[in-house]
């Protein structure tokens, strides 16, 4: 806290007894054990922190000392009752939070004393079992409120009565309740500007009409429809969140808003202007039964053209993921020209046409990810398709081949994921009996590429040139079975720019590859692959992370400390290989470096005598095993050979003695040397 307050924060700090301490004029009690507000604090405190504490009760004297008191927190604590007297030494109160407690069974006393507090802005009783009757007579003569909470409570249903006097509200923040209806709660609030009404229980959004709010968030409720008043009324709304709905068509919206971010992500919307067997429902209307009191209203509603009746010419983000859209409507992003994000994955799209009719001229990413997608279209000389887009997300489609025109205008392109489509790279090498070399993507040229993913892509022997003139510096080619049945030649334009690369799950063997060349490679993912000795050409690399698990490493090199790679590597993934448990020098030494991390350490095993040990504690008979396995093979020959050539010697000398007298006759008689007496 005294680093937080500044250079004159440490003179203002001070220890009170029981624990609390004080930060200029914040006293922070905050998990102390207290029962009660401590009284021997100091008089001109603006800031009381009590949260995490088990006060029960707030008394009439409780707050008598502070009457500076601007903040008070009492969150999480077993607070049952505020006396209605506890405020009246405290009417400049601007910050109340009384959430987690329980609220509930004292509500009218603790509302008698809220209404002491005529400068009231910010409340928090989120988590206090208050029914919307309990919340009615809590905040009723509240009227200087400007922000309230009252989420993670047991509201079902809320009416024009239960926030009627509160019209200085700004923000309302009813998420996590149990709330199924709501007849009219929010037209006396003429200046709300964020409304949180998430995680609720609410069917539909019928007649919107609150022209002055910013911020809508009704996601993760059961909302089947949302429409908007039929009104030329100007809307305020900026923000409108239905995600995690079940929308059964795109939201009917203000005609007229400012409207930025639209989020509709997991829904079950879909378009019928047309259906997938050619049958057309460009003038079906769907008719909505309004009944109130006694008064009946029918509401006609065209399922597409009332959405273009709608002005999203400010719409900047919208996301449509998650949902089972097949095909977009003529001219529907032709309404969106301020477009920057458009998320369209996991849908069911099985084409998608880039057209001068659809400017997105302002789309920086698109993401078409997980869908059907057999076919992207691009009219041919279409100069406005796409001169801003910098991320292109189309993974995990049935895609073979991209128009070329695609990247042609493209000036800024950065990021590209093609994994899980059954494309090829050119330039394809030429195949034996066949005229037309098969389809394939060509990202030969552009310049301002630096991340592509082709994982999975079913990537054959790679040759040529690929990744001429770009300067990719994230290469994913990994799941590519077959990519690497050569050496890495063809990687070879990318060795002063690539920075991480992954071959994981590639085939990958110790005799086909060298990366000597990459020299700035930082990360490196080889796992899953067939690796039987480890590539000594990564030593003098200066990686930072290295994956190398699931090959068939026995063992790392003994001295790989002394490496550049050891210098600057800082996690290493080891787990899943076989190594023998006699020959871990290297894992002692891996133990000993300095800002070395190993993730997976505990996962990590070595096999002795087909046992899987761990290699942190080897049982000591293993390790006796092992190190006479280890030793150096001459001198054991030595010591065994030792006994041996000693008996021989022995043995040789015992035969020459006892045959001394018949060895020396033997000569003499041949040579005729007499013998002297």
């Amino acid at each position: 806290l005294a680093v937080g307050w500044g250079s004159g924060a440490l003179a203002a700090w001070a220890t009170f007894p029981g624990g609390c301490e004080l930060v200029q004029s914040t006293v922070d009690c905050t998990g102390r054990w207290l029962s009660s507000v401590p009284g021997n604090l100091r008089g001109d405190t603006e800031e009381l922190l009590l949260d995490d504490n088990t006060i029960q009760v707030l008394g009439n004297a409780s707050l008598l000392m502070y009457q500076q008191l601007r903040r008070l927190s009492l969150t999480k604590n077993r607070l049952e009752l505020i006396q209605p007297g506890a405020f009246l030494r405290s009417q400049g109160l601007h910050v109340l939070s009384l959430a987690d407690n329980v609220l509930f069974t004292n509500y009218s006393l603790t509302a008698a004393a809220l209404s002491a507090l005529p400068a009231l802005r910010t409340l928090d009783l989120a988590g206090n079992r208050l029914t919307e009757d309990m919340v009615s007579v809590l905040i009723w003569n509240l009227s200087s409120l400007e922000s309230l909470s009252v989420a993670r409570n047991i509201i079902m249903r809320l009416d024009s009565s239960v926030f009627a006097n509160l019209t200085q509200l700004l923000e309302l923040n009813l998420e996590k309740n149990y709330i199924f209806e709501i007849d009219q709660a929010f037209e006396g609030l003429q200046r709300l500007q964020r409304l949180n009404i998430a995680y609720n229980y609410l069917p539909c959004v019928l007649e919107f009409s609150l022209t002055q709010l910013r911020v809508l968030n009704v996601s993760n409720n059961v909302i089947e429809w949302f429409l908007a008043l039929e009104s030329d009324d100007l809307f305020e709304l900026e923000v409108l969140d239905l995600s995690h709905n079940r929308l059964l068509f795109f939201p009917v919206l203000p005609r007229q808003s400012k409207l930025h971010t639209l989020l509709l992500k997991d829904n079950e919307m879909s378009f019928y202007q047309r259906l997938p067997n050619g049958t057309s429902l460009a003038n079906v209307t769907v008719q909505f039964l309004l009944i109130d009191g006694n008064s009946t209203n029918i509401t006609t509603v065209s399922l597409w053209d009332e959405i273009c009746h709608s002005n999203l010419s400010s719409l900047q983000l919208l996301d449509m993921s998650q949902n089972q859209v097949w095909y977009l409507p003529e001219g529907f992003l032709a309404q969106m020209p301020s477009l920057t994000h458009l998320k369209l994955n996991q849908n069911c799209l099985e084409t998608f046409h880039l057209s001068e009719g659809d400017p997105l001229a302002m789309l920086t990413e698109l993401d078409l990810s997980q869908n059907q997608l057999a076919e992207l279209g691009a009219e041919v000389g279409a100069r406005d398709v796409l001169p801003n887009l910098q991320l292109f997300n189309l993974s995990t489609n049935r895609l073979r081949v991209l128009p070329p025109e695609v990247f042609t205008y493209t000036r800024k392109i950065a990021t590209v994921d093609l994994s899980r489509n059954r494309v090829d790279l050119c330039p394809q090498p030429a195949v034996a009996g066949e005229v037309e070399s098969p389809p394939c993507v060509d990202i030969r040229g552009i310049e301002t590429l630096t991340h592509l993913s082709l994982a999975g892509c079913g990537l054959r022997g790679l040759g040529g040139h690929p990744f001429q003139g770009t300067s990719l510096m994230y290469l994913d080619l990994s799941d590519n079975h077959q990519a690497l049945s050569g050496d890495l030649e063809w990687l070879q334009d990318l060795a002063l720019t690539l920075r991480v690369l992954s071959l994981r799950n590639t085939s990958l063997s110790s005799t086909t590859v060298d990366f000597a060349a990459f020299n700035g490679l930082v990360r490196l993912d080889l796992s899953g692959n067939s690796l039987t000795v480890f590539p000594t050409s990564l030593s003098v690399l200066e990686l930072h992370s290295l994956d190398l698990r699931d090959n068939c490493l026995p063992a790392l090199l003994m001295d790989v400390t002394r490496t550049p790679l050891a210098k600057s590597l800082q996690e290493i993934y080891l787990s899943r290989n076989p190594y023998n448990c006699c020959t871990l020098g290297w894992w002692d030494a891996l133990q000993r470096l300095e800002g070395l991390q190993i993730p997976d350490w505990q996962e990590v095993t070595c096999s002795y005598a087909s046992r899987t040990l761990s290699p942190r504690a080897l049982p000591e008979p293993v390790l006796q095993s092992c190190r006479w396995q280890t030793a150096d093979l001459a001198l054991l020959y030595l010591v065994l050979a030792l006994p041996t050539c000693l008996t021989l010697l022995v043995a040789f000398a015992v035969v020459f003695l006892m045959l001394k007298q018949k060895l020396l006759k033997m000569v003499k008689s041949r040579c005729g040397v007499s013998n002297p007496y």
